[in-house]
This record gives structure tokens, C-alpha cells and sequence, in this order.
């Protein structure tokens, strides 16, 4: 492509070129669900994207060029804000229960479109219909390309307001994190050594899956190719922050060790349930992970400061999990897939082994090109049976453009994988969205499985000794 000399290019971070290429091409979807009726016409609706959207960032006004030497930069173009308000029209005098139906529908739909390379890469779709879950909806569509989920959850947050007056800005989530004593300094140089070996365990583990270690199929994985371009359906289940703090407090773990605990064990009870020989089978799960140097969210403005401790864009890395097995014994003890969570996650979180795999994507994408690194993290993705994120949202109601949020959600589409799993915070409430490989695995037999996973982890923890735990 040739360049003018008066256009203005900012080079792609390595991570977002992984992300959009012809190899991978990976979105995420937001969810607002709102309490009252959509009561704004569609000039209203792109003057708030235009005020509150755009002067967010440069890449909202940006689209990714490739140069002669297949290096790919952010050029800042002109928006038509046309090409990205969507506003579907459904057969009107509809129950709630059917316009359920139809936005899923419209879910899958737009999930399976690409974002087009010719115009900034993200969408934002309008349902004014009512579902049993909210009076109306507004849905973002954003390429992977232009964040991670902390950077778009940032981008998000400033643009709602404080449901109760607003005229106020939402306040920003915070995040508590466990840090431990160092030790003495016989203690620091006898962690080196284990560090050592899990590092270098765990960073040949993930060559392997990127390239020839593919899990067994399963009920949650068909090892086919191509399932990225695949529907998926989309479903979700809340349960309550209040019970989860207090399964930590019992227990002494995480609330992610919670969650992921929690995540594990409903989907091996769903392997039983549709295949009881699969409950033994390996089964990876790619664990999404931060790797900004604080956790907790501060302004878009703070995120594009140069040499922002926790910076714009995609800062994070994959970790590679086996999912604990069931146990021959029952019924199984529902507490010890928190304990494995923990100690595995705890594990690989001291590991080398992100740092190492980063220093070869890298070496990959400079010696054998950008295409190459690509297939590389296509490969890990694709031999891996689901992978899981996680991230913090408001404590407090939002509200957009003086329309309460009921509750909001995030979803990972376009991944070569069968199922990818979402926890979000919201208030008092933890919302696990799943979206799984349609006519493959059955998503709400899935869902009704966490349930069960939880409810059991809640119930054993009740008469947990907490003394006598881990």
C-alpha cells in the first residue's frame, strides 16, 4: 500500500496484528441490558457515539493498513457513523419470550459477521424490543484488534454515568490483590529453583499445545477446523457476589479461585452428563490473565499516557490449565476443584513462562513474519478445549444516556474454539455468559451444569472447617 506523506500512521502493537490477520480475526461483544424502553431517535443515538465513543481514542477513528513489508499501522481515517450504528427491525406486538428468540438469533448473526477492514473496527446495535431480561438493549461489537477486555471495560465505563445522578461519572472499579510476604532470603533463593522447573515445564507444555498436543475430544471439544466461522449461541446465568465472598471468606482462597473452581467443575459434570467415559479426558482451558502492572481500572486518559502503568491495548497472556478430572468416587467433592484451581492458578501465576512464550512470539514474528506468530497462537486456541475470562465491572448501577442498566455482559466470538467462557461483575450480582459451538454442545444444558456446580460448591463450603481447609 502506498502511503501519502500528510496521513498520520501509529504502528500496531505486536498483539493486536495476532488479532487481525488473515489467520485470526477475534471480537468481543458488549452487552448493555436496560431497564426502561430505548426513547432516543437514531440523530440522538450518533450524536452521544460521536461525543462519547470517539474522543475515547484514536483507534475508534483509525483502521489497520499493511505496508509492502507486511508491517500493519493504525491510519486515522474519517468516520461515517452510519457504517457503524445498526438498528434491527423485528415484527412489532411481539411477548417478550419470542423478542427472546429474535435477539438471540441476532446475537448468533452478528457474531459470525467480520468487522470490515475499510472502516474503524467496531459496531454498536440498537434492539428496542423487550425480553424477559430488559426493556431494550445496546450491543458493541469490538475487534480484539483495538483492546483486551480491561482496556474496552475502561472505554465503557466512560461513557456511563451514575444511575442515580447523572451528572456524575461512574466510579471505577478496584480491585483487591493478595500480595504475600518475601520471606526471608533463605526462603527467596529455595523458590528459585521451582520456579525454575515449573517455568520451563509450563513454557514447553504451551509449545506443545500450539502445535501437536490437541486435547481429546470431548463433549466440549470437536477438534474441528474452521469452527471459528461456526454459530454459536449465547447464554447466561447470575449469581449472587455476596454468596461467592463469602464461599472465599470459608474457604481462604479467591474469588477468582471461586469462579474458576466453580467453571471446572460444571463443565466435567456436563462431560458425565453426555458422555460419562469423558470425564477422564484431557481438557485444557486457556486462562486469560492481566499482565498490566496494577489491576485496578483508571481513566481512558490515565490508559494513554506514555509509560502508563496500566496502558491502552492488549496486555495480557494465555494460561494453559488442565481442567481437574471427576473423581471415580461418589458423588464427587465439589470443594477440591476449588483447591485445584487454586493451587494451579496460584502455580502458573509465579511461572516464567508467559514471559518466555511473549520473548518467542516475538522472535516468531520477526524472523518468520507476522502470518507465522499468528498461526502459532491460532494453534494454541485451536488444541485447546475452552478458554476463560474474567473481569471487574461497576459496583455501583450505571446508567447511558439516562437509561438504567439492568445488567451487562461480554462475550469472546470469531475464536477457533467450541466454547469460551465470560464471568463480569455487577453490582451484587457475577453474570457467566457462555458462547458454545451451536448444534454442538448444548448451552443451556451447560448453563443448568454451573448452576449445579455452584449451588454444591456453596453447600459444602457451609459446613467447610475452615481451620482444617487447605
Amino acid at each position: 500500500m502506498e502511503f501519502g506523506e500528510e496521513e498520520i500512521f501509529v504502528p500496531a502493537s505486536p498483539a493486536s496484528q495476532y488479532f487481525n490477520n488473515s489467520v485470526l480475526s477475534i471480537a468481543l461483544l458488549g452487552v448493555l441490558e436496560l431497564e426502561v424502553p430505548i426513547h432516543i431517535d437514531d440523530s440522538q443515538i450518533m450524536s452521544l457515539i460521536y461525543d462519547m465513543l470517539l474522543p475515547l481514542n484514536p483507534r475508534f477513528s483509525s483502521i489497520m493498513v499493511e505496508t509492502k513489508k507486511g508491517v500493519k499501522l493504525w491510519k486515522k481515517v474519517e468516520v461515517n457513523l452510519k457504517d457503524h450504528l445498526r438498528i434491527p427491525k423485528f415484527p412489532v406486538g411481539e411477548s417478550p419470550k419470542v423478542y427472546d428468540q429474535y435477539f438471540n438469533d441476532y446475537l448468533t448473526k452478528i457474531s459470525l459477521e467480520r468487522l470490515l477492514e475499510d472502516r474503524p473496527l467496531w459496531e454498536i446495535h440498537v434492539i428496542k424490543y423487550p425480553t424477559t431480561n430488559a426493556a431494550g438493549a445496546i450491543v458493541f461489537k469490538l475487534h480484539h484488534a483495538l483492546g483486551d477486555g480491561y482496556t474496552l471495560m475502561g472505554a465503557l465505563l466512560s461513557c456511563l454515568q451514575k444511575a442515580d445522578n447523572p451528572n456524575m461519572p461512574l466510579p471505577l472499579p478496584t480491585v483487591k490483590v493478595r500480595t504475600e510476604k518475601p520471606g526471608n532470603l533463605f526462603q527467596r533463593v529455595a523458590k528459585i529453583f521451582p520456579i525454575a522447573i515449573n517455568s520451563a515445564s509450563d513454557f514447553f507444555w504451551g509449545l506443545s499445545k500450539s502445535t501437536f498436543a490437541a486435547d481429546d475430544k470431548s463433549p466440549v471439544y470437536s477438534g474441528d477446523k474452521g469452527i471459528e466461522f461456526r454459530p454459536i449461541s449465547i447464554v447466561s446465568a447470575e449469581f449472587p457476589l455476596p454468596t461467592i465472598k463469602e464461599i472465599k471468606a470459608q474457604l481462604g482462597v479467591t474469588i477468582n479461585d471461586v469462579v474458576s473452581g466453580a467453571i471446572f467443575y460444571g463443565v466435567r459434570l456436563y462431560m458425565k452428563e453426555m458422555d460419562p467415559k469423558s470425564t477422564k479426558s484431557k481438557t485444557t482451558s486457556l486462562v486469560l490473565l492481566n499482565t498490566r502492572m496494577l489491576r485496578n481500572y483508571i481513566t481512558v486518559e490515565e490508559m494513554v499516557q506514555p509509560k502508563s502503568k496500566n496502558p491502552w491495548g492488549n496486555h495480557f497472556a494465555f494460561l494453559s490449565i488442565s481442567v481437574p478430572k471427576l473423581s471415580g468416587k461418589e458423588p464427587s467433592d465439589p470443594l477440591s476443584f476449588v483447591w485445584k484451581a487454586q493451587k494451579i492458578i496460584k502455580k502458573k501465576r509465579n511461572s516464567l513462562a508467559v514471559i518466555l512464550t511473549g520473548k518467542l512470539l516475538d522472535l516468531i514474528r520477526t524472523t518468520r513474519g507476522l502470518k507465522a506468530a499468528a498461526k502459532f497462537v491460532h494453534g494454541t486456541l485451536t488444541n485447546t478445549g475452552l478458554a476463560i475470562s474474567n473481569l471487574v465491572g461497576p459496583t455501583e448501577q450505571a446508567a447511558i444516556a439516562n437509561h438504567p442498566c439492568k445488567g451487562m455482559y461480554f462475550v469472546i466470538v470469531n475464536a477457533p474454539q467450541s466454547l469460551t467462557i465470560m464471568a463480569l461483575s455487577y453490582m451484587d450480582t457475577l453474570r457467566i455468559t457462555i458462547a458454545a459451538e451451536k448444534d454442538f454442545i448444548d448451552s443451556q444444558k451447560l448453563k443448568a451444569c454451573i448452576e449445579k456446580a455452584f449451588q454444591e460448591i456453596c453447600l459444602a463450603s457451609s459446613t467447610h472447617d475452615h481451620v482444617s481447609g487447605v
